[in-house]
């Protein structure tokens, strides 16, 4: 399961980092053609569609952001699809609330798509369901969905991709010296004092997720 967030897709004006896309499409495919199954958690939803849909700033609102989301989606989609299907890879859009994960029935239904598109060769590309999704029945942001998904999958491994290398002992943006902690084998009251947010205004998880 590899996860990939807002600020890595889209540029602070909130549109698509046409490149940046094209790399993760093109290593992805290389991955699966080495014969392990792929699932792509992806963000950006909300700033591609603020963007599309000529709005000023990041969504507030919640009617704001799901629209934003609603017409954000379905360009994300056309952008992996499109670049996917260059290396021959079919890709199928699975949105999911914490309610699906929380009843058992719903559950299982998830986990059967995701093992029967595995088997077909697809690409699940998996994103919170942000167009209806409300608090109570939201995961929060794309790094816990990701885990979820990783959980529900049985996958090997989850991969973060962000704009920073890691955890640092302070904030590299505020400190350039800063030294990044390569393993943490604990996570205790230091660790998560040292945690910061979201790192853009595009994010929502950010390193203490």
């Amino acid at each position: 399961v590899i996860k990939v967030g807002s600020s890595s897709l889209t540029y602070d004006t909130g549109m698509v980092n046409i490149r940046q896309i094209e790399k993760l499409c093109k290593i992805l495919s290389d991955i699966k053609n080495s014969g392990r199954q792929v699932i792509l958690v992806t963000s950006g939803a909300i700033p591609v569609g603020a963007s599309k849909l000529g709005l000023a700033a990041k969504p507030t609102t919640m009617p704001e952001k799901q629209a934003a989301a609603a017409a954000g989606q379905c360009e994300l989609m056309y952008i992996y699809d499109k670049h996917f299907l260059e290396y021959h890879h079919k890709v199928a859009q699975i949105l999911l609330t914490r309610d699906i994960i929380e009843k058992d029935e719903l559950r299982t239904h998830a986990v059967n798509t995701f093992e029967t598109l595995l088997k077909l060769g697809a690409i699940p590309i998996v994103n919170e369901n942000d167009t209806i999704a409300v608090d109570e029945i939201r995961f929060g942001d794309n790094d816990t969905l990701s885990a979820i998904v990783a959980s529900l999958t049985k996958a090997d491994g989850l991969i973060l991709l962000s704009d920073i290398d890691g955890l640092f002992e302070e904030n590299p943006k505020d400190n350039p010296d800063a030294k990044i902690i390569p393993l943490v084998t604990e996570i205790d009251d230091h660790i998560r004092s040292i945690a910061g947010g979201a790192g853009s205004n595009r994010g929502t998880g950010g390193m203490a997720t």
